[in-house]
C-alpha cells in the first residue's frame, strides 16, 4: 500500500512550487515527481527494502525519502550527526540501503551483510522513527503508510491547507513533527520553504518574509530563543498561522503569540502529539486559547481521547487523573527493536501515552505530569512536571529529575538557587536533605528541542557517585578545564566550544587518569572516553606514547620562541610554527561554529588569550603609569608606536595582536551568511580561495604600508601562514593535503631563498614547511611515555610561557646578572622561562579546580540542609 494520497499532488507533476529555498531556488512539483521517481528506480523494485537516511534538512534527503516511499520501501529517518546511533542502527536493523553524505557529496549505499536475521518486512511498513522519550534507550516505532496518511490529513485539515500555504521548515526532519509539516502541505498541495538559517539568526525574520512564508512550525524552544531575537517585532504579513508542540509553552508565551497572531489577522495553535501517533494527537481550536492555557485541547479529527485509572478502568469524571490514552488511524504498528521485528504487522490498537492528565468541563484535556517522571520519595509520590510548574509559578525555571533517593533541580539563575530549593521543600513536604539544586549554565536540549531529562539524570547520579569517592573522572577532568562553563556526560570537546589551549590542557589531565585518546577523540562524548577501557600502569610505562603531532609541535615551537629571545641564534621559526597552529586548531576545533555563525563559541577562545594578556598591560600601565593604548587596542604590530615612549608593550607580545586580528579576520569573513553557504558546500576549496588573499596581501601590502622592518609584526605579513594551518586542518584527502603541499613549496620556498635577507629567514620558512609537512602527512609522533609527558607538559604550558619567559632574564635574574658567565645565564634564563610558565599554567589550574569545587558545593545548595544522602 503505497501512501497515493501523499504522493498525488507530486503526481500531477504541475508548475506550482514544492520545495522553495533560500537562495531563491524553487523545485516545482513537476521537477519534485520526476527526481522521485528517478530515486525510485535506483531502488529497484521487487521484495520491499529498508533505506536508512540521513535527515538533513536538504533538498537530498527530501527526494530520497520520498523517492523511498515511492518504490515501495520502508524508511528509516535518522539523525544526521548521531554517529553513535547510527552505529547501533545499522548493527541491529541491518538496513538494505544507506543514503548519507560523504566526502562531501550524497552517497547511496546498497549495504551487504554476512546474515540478515528474519524474513521480507511486513508490506504496511513505511517508516521507521527512533525514539527514547524522557528516558531509556533509543527505539524504533513502526509506522505504516495508512498512519502517515491519516495524520497528514487530519492536521490539513483543521489547519485549513491548501495549495496556497507555504511552511517554513525549521524543524529536523527524523522528528516527527517535522516530518508531519512536510507531509501536511505536500498533501495540500502546499510547498515548503527551507530557510537554512536558525530561528535566533538575524535572517529569519526577513527570509520568512521575503519567500512568504503563511505559516511556522515550531517546538516550545524556537519560541523561546524566537522571543530573545524580537520575532514578534518584525512585519510578517503573509503569516496566517503559527503551531506550537512538542513540549509544554509557558502559559505567557502562549499568551503573547496567541494574542500576537489575533492583532495580526492571524491564529496560534498549541498542539500535542508523540511520535507513536505519526506526529498529531491533539490541538486547542486557536479561538479557544486562555489567558492561563495549559491544555493540549481536543482530539485531532479522526482520532479520540480518554482516561484509565491504575487498574486499566475507563475514568469519566472531569477533574480526576489518569493516563491519556488516544485511538485513532495514525497510532503505530508497534515498536521495533531489531530487523525481525520489522516482519511484523500493527499491534497497536490504542495508544497508551504515559501522560498522566485530567479533563475539564469543556471536553479539553490537561497534561499534569509523566507516569514515568514520579518517584516515591519517603513514603511520598512526587511528580517531577507538577514540581516545575509549581517553580514555574514563582518565576523560576528549572527541569527537575529525581529517584527515590532524592529530588534533583537544575536551575539556570545561581540567584534563584537557595528560593528554589525553599519552594520545592514547601511543596514537596520532604525533608530538606532530600532536595537539591545545582546550576546550570543551560539546559540540555534534545534535537526536538525538549529538555534532555536522560542526561540531567545521568548528572544526578554522577554526582552521588562522586560525593560516595572522591575519585577523578574522565568528566571531571573535562569540568576542570572547561570551568566555568557547565559540563555534561553527553558533551565532547567540540561541542564545548574547546580550543588548543584547552585541548593541550586536558590531553594531559587525561594522561594522568591513564585514558588512551584514540583518534578523533575531541568529537567523542565524554560518557564514551569514561566507559573506555584503561590500560594498567605497568603496561603503559615501558611502551612507546603517540602524541598528537600539532602538540609536539608547539612544544618546538616555544622552545625555539625562548631560545631565539634569549640567544638570538638564526632560529626565528618558533613564532611562524605558532601562526600555523593558530590556523590548525581553529580548523580542527572551531571551523564548524564559523561556518554555522555561532561566533559565541567560536570566539570564545580568545577570553583564555586575552585575559592574562591584558593583565599583563595593565602591569606595564602601572609600572610605566600611563596606558599602553596600542597595546590596549591590540593594534601595536602597526607600527605606529613605539614601547621606549611607553605606547605600547615590548615588540615579543605582537604575536597575542596577530592572534586577535587572525580571529577577527575569520568572524568578518563568516559573519556573510552567503559567504557561510559558499564556504560550507566547498570548505577545502573556499579556504584555497583565502590562501590566495593572504598570500597576495603578503606580497602586496609591504609596498603600500612601508613601515620598515617592524612589519615582520604585522597581520598581512603572516596571515598566510595562519592560513596555510587552517588549509591543513580541512584537508581530509590525500589529493587536498597534496595541492596544499605543492602550494606551500612554492609560497615558502619563495620566501625562504628568493626574498630572503638573511640565513634566519631561511631557516625560519624551512621550519615552517617542514611543520606543515608534519600536520599533513604525521598525524601523531611516537616518543617514550616519559618523554611524550614532558612534552605534553611544555606544550600544555606553552601560552603562559610565551606571556612571562622574559620577565626571567630581564626582571628576576637581573640583581645577579653581572655575576654570572655568559653560557650559565643563557642556560638559567631559557630553563627559568620554561619553568616560570609550567608554574603559571600549574597555578592556573589549580585556581579553576578550586573555583569549580566552589561552584559545585554552591550548586549543590552550598549548606548542610542541601547536601544528597548517600
Amino acid at each position: 500500500m503505497i501512501p497515493a494520497t501523499l504522493l498525488s499532488e507530486i503526481a500531477r507533476a504541475d508548475d506550482r512550487p514544492a520545495l522553495v529555498f533560500a537562495d531563491g531556488r524553487t523545485l516545482s512539483y513537476a521537477d519534485l515527481n520526476a527526481r522521485t521517481r528517478r530515486f525510485a528506480e535506483r531502488l529497484g523494485g521487487g521484495q520491499k527494502r529498508l533505506v536508512a537516511i540521513s535527515a538533513e534538512i536538504s533538498e537530498h534527503a527530501i527526494v530520497a525519502y520520498l523517492g523511498a516511499l515511492r518504490a515501495g520501501h520502508a524508511v528509516a529517518m535518522l539523525p544526521p550527526c548521531d554517529d553513535r546511533l547510527w552505529r547501533e542502527f545499522l548493527s541491529t536493523f541491518q538496513p538494505d540501503f544507506t543514503y548519507r553524505p560523504a566526502d562531501g557529496r550524497w552517497r547511496l549505499v546498497e549495504e551487504t551483510w554476512p546474515s540478515q536475521s528474519g524474513g521480507p518486512l511486513h508490506p504496511d511498513l513505511a517508516l521507521l522513527l527512533m525514539t527514547s522519550g524522557s528516558s531509556g534507550p533509543a527505539k524504533a516505532v513502526r509506522l505504516s503508510h495508512a498512519n502517515l496518511d491519516a495524520n497528514a490529513r487530519s492536521i490539513a485539515s483543521y489547519l485549513e491547507l491548501s495549495a496556497a500555504d507555504r511552511t517554513a521548515l525549521v524543524l529536523p526532519l527524523h522528528y516527527s513533527y517535522g516530518l508531519s509539516v512536510l507531509h501536511s502541505h505536500l498533501i495540500a498541495g502546499g510547498s515548503i520553504f527551507m530557510p537554512d538559517v536558525s530561528v535566533v539568526s538575524e535572517d529569519f525574520a526577513r527570509l520568512l518574509g521575503e519567500s512568504g512564508c503563511t505559516n511556522l512550525s515550531g517546538v516550545p524552544y524556537s519560541y523561546e530563543l524566537m522571543e530573545k531575537t524580537g520575532f514578534r517585532t518584525k512585519a510578517l504579513k503573509t503569516l496566517r498561522f503559527m503551531t506550537v508542540a512538542g513540549g509544554r509553552l509557558a502559559p505567557e508565551l502562549i499568551r503573547l503569540y496567541r494574542d500576537h497572531m489575533r492583532a495580526n489577522g492571524g491564529r496560534f495553535f498549541v498542539m500535542y502529539g508523540q511520535t507513536e501517533a505519526a506526529a498529531r494527537i491533539a490541538f486547542v481550536p486557536p479561538e479557544s486559547l486562555g489567558d492561563d492555557e495549559e491544555r493540549i485541547g481536543i482530539a485531532i479529527p479522526g482520532g479520540s481521547l480518554s482516561l484509565v485509572g491504575d487498574d486499566g478502568r475507563p475514568l469519566d469524571r472531569t477533574g480526576v487523573a489518569g493516563e491519556l490514552v488516544y485511538a485513532g488511524p495514525n497510532v503505530m504498528m508497534g515498536y521495533g527493536a531489531d530487523r525481525a521485528d520489522l516482519q511484523r504487522g500493527p499491534e497497536v490498537a490504542a495508544l497508551m501515552t504515559g501522560d498522566i492528565a485530567m479533563r475539564d468541563e469543556d471536553g479539553f484535556f490537561r497534561i499534569v505530569g509523566r507516569k514515568s517522571r514520579f518517584a516515591k520519595i519517603a513514603g511520598l509520590r512526587i511528580g517531577f512536571d507538577i514540581m516545575e510548574q509549581v517553580l514555574a509559578e514563582a518565576g523560576i525555571a528549572a527541569a527537575i529529575v529525581g529517584d527515590d533517593h532524592g529530588l534533583r533541580a537544575f536551575v539556570t539563575d545561581a540567584r534563584d538557587a537557595d528560593r528554589a530549593l525553599q519552594v520545592l521543600v514547601e511543596a514537596s513536604h520532604l525533608p530538606a536533605n532530600l532536595v537539591t539544586v545545582r546550576v546550570r549554565s543551560e539546559l540540555p536540549r534534545l534535537a526536538s528541542g525538549k529538555i534532555d531529562y536522560a542526561t540531567l539524570s545521568e548528572e544526578m547520579l554522577a554526582a552521588r557517585e562522586t560525593s560516595r569517592a572522591a575519585v577523578l573522572s574522565v568528566l571531571d577532568a573535562y569540568a576542570g578545564v572547561f570551568y566555568p562553563h557547565t559540563v555534561s556526560r553527553n558533551d565532547s570537546f567540540v561541542s564545548l566550544g574547546g580550543d588548543s589551549l584547552r585541548f593541550l590542557q586536558l590531553t594531559m589531565a587525561l594522561d594522568r587518569l591513564g585514558v588512551e585518546l584514540p583518534d578523533g577523540w575531541e568529537q567523542r562524548r565524554i560518557a564514551d572516553l569514561d566507559s573506555a577501557p584503561r590500560p594498567t600502569a605497568s603496561g603503559r610505562s615501558a611502551e612507546l606514547r603517540a602524541l598528537p603531532t600539532d602538540l609536539v609541535l608547539r612544544a618546538i615551537a616555544i622552545l625555539l620562541v625562548v631560545i631565539h629571545h634569549e640567544m638570538l641564534w638564526p632560529i626565528p621559526g618558533g613564532s611562524g610554527v605558532m601562526l600555523l597552529l593558530v590556523g590548525f586548531s581553529l580548523a580542527r576545533f572551531q571551523s564548524g561554529h564559523f561556518l554555522a555563525g555561532n561566533f559565541r563559541h567560536a570566539l570564545r577562545p580568545a577570553i583564555n588569550v586575552l585575559i592574562p594578556y591584558f593583565l599583563i598591560v595593565a602591569a606595564y600601565g602601572l609600572a610605566w603609569r600611563t596606558i599602553p593604548w596600542a597595546s590596549v587596542t591590540l593594534t601595536g604590530n602597526f607600527g605606529y608606536a613605539e614601547p621606549e615612549r611607553h605606547e605600547m608593550l615590548p615588540y615579543l607580545y605582537w604575536f597575542i595582536e596577530a592572534y586577535a586580528q587572525t580571529l577577527l579576520v575569520f568572524a568578518l569573513v563568516f559573519a556573510v551568511p552567503d559567504v557561510r553557504r559558499l564556504a560550507r558546500a566547498q570548505p577545502f576549496a573556499f579556504s584555497l580561495a583565502l590562501l590566495a588573499l593572504a598570500v597576495t596581501a603578503r606580497f602586496c601590502l609591504p609596498h603600500v604600508f612601508d613601515i620598515g622592518r617592524r612589519q615582520i609584526f604585522t597581520l598581512y605579513w603572516g596571515l598566510h601562514l595562519g592560513l596555510f594551518g587552517w588549509c591543513a586542518g580541512l584537508a581530509g584527502k590525500l589529493a587536498q593535503r597534496l595541492i596544499l603541499t605543492v602550494i606551500a613549496a612554492a609560497v615558502l620556498g619563495y620566501l625562504a631563498f628568493w626574498e630572503t635577507l638573511w640565513i634566519g629567514t631561511t631557516i625560519k620558512y624551512l621550519t615552517i614547511f617542514a611543520a606543515l609537512l608534519a600536520l599533513l602527512y604525521l598525524p601523531r609522533i611516537p616518543l617514550p611515555v616519559r618523554l611524550g609527558r614532558l612534552v605534553t607538559l611544555v606544550a600544555v604550558s606553552a601560552f603562559p610561557t610565551y606571556l612571562l619567559h622574559r620577565f626571567v632574564p630581564e626582571l628576576l635574574m637581573l640583581p645577579v646578572a653581572a655575576a654570572l658567565p655568559a653560557p650559565l645565564f643563557h642556560l638559567l634564563a631559557i630553563s627559568g622561562g620554561l619553568a616560570l610558565g609550567v608554574i603559571a599554567n600549574r597555578t592556573a589550574a589549580d585556581l579553576r579546580n578550586l573555583l569549580g569545587g566552589l561552584a559545585t558545593a554552591r550548586g549543590t545548595g552550598g549548606r548542610a540542609m542541601a547536601a544528597e544522602t548517600a
